[in-house]
This record gives structure tokens, C-alpha cells and sequence, in this order.
């Protein structure tokens, strides 16, 4: 009498109903097959075959003997900033037809996680410029965890790194709105040690226009803090005529409080925020913002490249050039 797993259908028996090599069953099925040459016809074929055969993948076997748990782990700073949204929706999109899972990490805990289980990949939003966090790093890369790290100065050492070249790019904000305003005002989240608010300083004080601490508000770091400090700058008496926001969600939150406080945007107030999220671009009016174009797309097409078996490759640096981005939140209005 034969056992319920000896009727099982295998990779071979796959192979033999496609017509193709073992092989190319096992890249087709494991999402691989975009980095080889398997054309998208052949790639149909594996799977209809797997279908009409009722074949499921072992994934449990699978992780015994590999270590990985078909798990994409995405550890963002800020999930309640749109920005962190937009990515985990946009990379579960893309790697669940593979059959791999994403998990979200708040506040950076990637190193707690990594400590009991092994992702097939790992995306990491915010890496501290810290040696001992650095080499754990380097060595979690060593063990075979594919690591694609968010930062504008690391260097790769077993895994990818992606630049934005933000620092430069957010005077570009600042600038604009100079162009048609005599005061712009800042909303932060800090204002030491930070490139975003460094930025609003170094053009301020370039086009010779003078900083005033009260047209400068500090927010927490999620919207609810920031519609507060939204709020407290917009209120008052003597307030500026446009805000630059050194994130998106500060921005959005800017606008909703100026419609609150019967402001129009942009007739009486103009808005520019930093990272080009999709809220923004929906949003009514249209957020001007900087950052760089179709970040997400090209985040999870990384992502799912690297569920590939790439242990020992040296990782890659991908730029993704930021530029201004004016919509209706900062447009001169006759």
C-alpha cells in the first residue's frame, strides 16, 4: 500500500508533463526564472503542468534544508509614513505570486529578527552609521541573507545598497518656493545632524534671507505629530507664506491643516514636501515634492531579483536620482 507522500507529485513528473529539464521546473516554480533565459511561454507551461498535476512545493522541507522560510522582511523606521506603505504594499505585491511572504519590522528591529529566523530577502530602510551594526551587516550577508540596505554612504560588502542622492536634491524644494515667497517656513523632524533640515538652513541663507526660529516647527515623527506642529505654525499671528516639510506625511499633514484653518493651498500658502509618495500625489491639491520616480516599482524588482541564490556575490550600488516634482500644493496662482 502506498503512503499519501509516495503519490505526491514531483519536480521530475512536472518536468516530464512540460517537456523541460528538472531544472527549469525548479526555477519556474521558485520565482527564478526572470534572471535566466526561460522564455515567459515555457514559464506558462511549468505551471500548467504543476496545476493539472496538483503539484504543491514542500516549502517546510524546503526550509529545513536551506535555513530560508520563503519570508521578504521589510524593516521600515515610520510605518505610519505613507512612504513605508507605499513600499510594503508595493514588494508584498510583487513577491507574493512567488510564494514568499512579507513580513514588516517596525522601528528597525531587523537585527532581533534575523536572530531567529532567515528571510530570502531583507529590505532595511535606515541603517545607524555604526560600526558593531555595520558587521552584523556584513556578517548576517556572509550567512546567505540577501540584504538590500537604504543608505546614502554605506559601501557594499556582501549586499546591495540603494542611494537616493536626497541630500543634495531637497535645496531644490527650498529654491522653488523662494522663488515666489520671501519667507518659507520649515517644519522638521529634527534640527541637528539632519540633511533634509540642513538643506532649508544652507538655502536660506544662500539666497540671503534670514532664519527666524519661530517660522521653524519640530514634529514627532508620525502625522499625528505632525498635523501638530502643522497647526502651531500655521496659527500664527505672523506666519510664513510657505512651508517646506522634510517628509511627505509632514506635508500632507500640512495641508490638512491648512484646510482645517480655511487656508487655500496654494493661493495662501504654498507646500512642498520630500519623498514623492503616492498619498502625495493623490492628494487634493497635488503635493509638490522631491524624491525620486517610481522608487517602489524599482525597489521590488531589486527584491525579487535577489530571490535568487546569490551567496558570496560582492552586492551592488543602485542610484535612484532624486529630482523636484512640482504639482498643484505649490503652483503660483494669479
Amino acid at each position: 500500500m502506498s503512503s499519501p507522500l509516495a503519490d505526491r507529485p514531483t519536480l521530475r513528473m512536472v518536468a516530464k508533463e512540460a517537456g523541460v529539464s528538472v531544472a527549469t521546473v525548479s526555477y519556474v516554480l521558485s520565482g527564478r526564472h526572470r534572471s535566466h533565459t526561460i522564455k515567459d511561454s515555457t514559464a506558462d507551461r511549468v505551471r500548467e503542468a504543476a496545476s493539472r498535476l496538483g503539484y504543491r512545493r514542500n516549502d517546510a522541507a524546503r526550509a529545513i534544508r536551506t535555513g530560508k522560510s520563503d519570508l521578504v522582511l521589510l524593516s521600515l523606521s515610520v510605518l505610519a509614513d505613507p512612504w513605508s506603505q507605499a513600499v510594503a504594499a508595493t514588494v508584498s505585491a510583487a513577491v507574493t505570486p512567488l510564494g514568499k511572504t512579507a513580513l514588516i519590522v517596525a522601528d528597525g528591529d531587523w537585527r532581533t529578527v534575523l536572530s531567529n529566523r532567515t528571510p530570502d530577502v531583507i529590505f532595511i530602510d535606515s541603517v545607524l552609521q555604526d560600526a558593531e551594526q555595520i558587521a552584523e551587516l556584513e556578517a548576517f550577508a556572509a550567512q546567505g541573507v540577501q540584504i538590500v540596505a537604504f543608505d546614502e554612504r554605506l559601501e557594499p560588502r556582501g549586499f546591495d545598497v540603494i542611494r537616493s542622492g536626497a541630500e543634495p536634491r531637497c535645496h531644490l524644494a527650498v529654491e522653488h518656493l523662494l522663488a515666489s515667497h520671501d519667507r518659507v517656513g520649515a517644519l522638521t523632524s529634527r534640527t541637528t545632524g539632519f540633511a533634509r533640515f540642513d538643506a532649508y538652513l544652507n538655502t536660506l541663507r544662500a539666497a540671503g534671507k534670514p532664519v527666524r526660529e519661530q517660522d521653524i516647527e519640530i514634529f514627532e515623527r508620525h502625522p499625528e505629530g505632525a498635523y501638530r506642529a502643522a497647526m502651531a505654525l500655521l496659527t500664527k499671528p505672523d506666519r510664513p507664506t510657505a512651508i517646506y516639510c522634510t517628509t511627505d506625511f509632514a506635508a500632507i499633514a500640512c495641508v490638512r491643516a491648512a484646510h482645517r484653518l480655511r487656508i487655500d493651498v496654494p493661493r495662501e500658502l504654498a507646500i512642498v514636501g520630500v519623498g514623492n509618495t503616492p498619498e502625495g500625489e493623490h492628494l487634493d491639491p497635488s503635493l509638490s515634492t522631491v524624491g525620486p520616480v517610481d522608487f517602489n516599482d524599482r525597489l521590488a524588482r531589486i527584491i525579487v531579483s535577489r530571490l535568487t541564490d546569490r551567496e558570496g556575490a560582492p552586492g551592488e550600488v543602485f542610484d535612484f536620482p532624486w529630482q523636484l516634482i512640482v504639482r498643484d500644493s505649490s503652483k503660483v496662482v494669479p
